[in-house]
């Protein structure tokens, strides 16, 4: 087991209170290809980002190596999301002055590994993602599919324990998301990378190894 979710409840204040998450529990297990899904308004990227450190979950567990991690502090959380964790998001979040070797080693620059290690890190894992010949593209030079690439190698370059993916082929065609999810499936098998991702399409599951599925912010069976 990787990590394990508690009675995780978030609840956003206000005069009526939204209670996005209500005593969620679940664990997934190292190696594991999990996809958050369910409808528009259902929990699934509250949860990831209470899974990814985002924020905060109101009450509840988030235990990975057997810690809670709630209770770290800010600067901990911090540094966990660093060393520990990878994401990718719909917006490829690319600085769009950086060149894609640049914007993966960004990250291992960050921890204080010596130049010559961080760019052959970033060179080989852009070679994992099919992207070995575009080292030294900027963004504008690159299509939305290969920007998300780019932003999927910068989360894989520091070895993360498990990668949160929301929503990442959004914003990308057809044929682009089928190669952003076979890229997913590529790594979870053949680094054995754990991935928990938020998806909305149906057709999605066919990539991952188990789906769960909330509605209304509670897990149905």
């Amino acid at each position: 087991m990787i990590i394990k979710v508690k009675n995780l409840k978030k609840t956003y204040e206000g005069k009526v209170p939204t209670h996005a998450l209500k005593n969620i529990n679940f664990s997934v297990n190292k190696g594991e290809f999990v996809a958050l899904m369910g409808r528009s308004g259902s929990g699934k990227s509250t949860l990831l980002h209470q899974l990814g450190l985002l924020d905060m979950p109101t009450t509840g567990e988030i235990i990975m190596d057997g810690i809670d991690l709630v209770k770290f502090s800010e600067k901990e959380k911090s540094d966990f999301r660093l060393r520990k964790l990878g994401y990718v998001f719909q917006s490829y979040a690319l600085l769009p002055e950086l060149t894609a070797l640049e914007s993966v080693y960004l990250p291992l620059m960050l921890l204080g590994i010596n130049k010559k290690e961080y760019i052959k890190k970033a060179s080989d894992i852009l070679a994992k993602v099919g992207l070995g010949d575009r080292l030294h593209h900027l963004p504008k030079e690159m299509s939305g599919g290969e920007q998300q690439r780019v932003a999927i190698a910068r989360a894989l370059v520091n070895n993360p324990t498990i990668l949160f993916a929301d929503e990442p082929t959004a914003n990308l065609d057809t044929e682009s998301s089928e190669i952003i999810l076979k890229l997913f499936k590529k790594l979870n098998k053949e680094i054995g990378q754990t991935i928990i991702m938020v998806t909305h399409e149906p057709d999605d599951k066919k990539y991952v190894d188990r789906v769960i599925w909330l509605k209304d912010g509670v897990i149905e069976d």
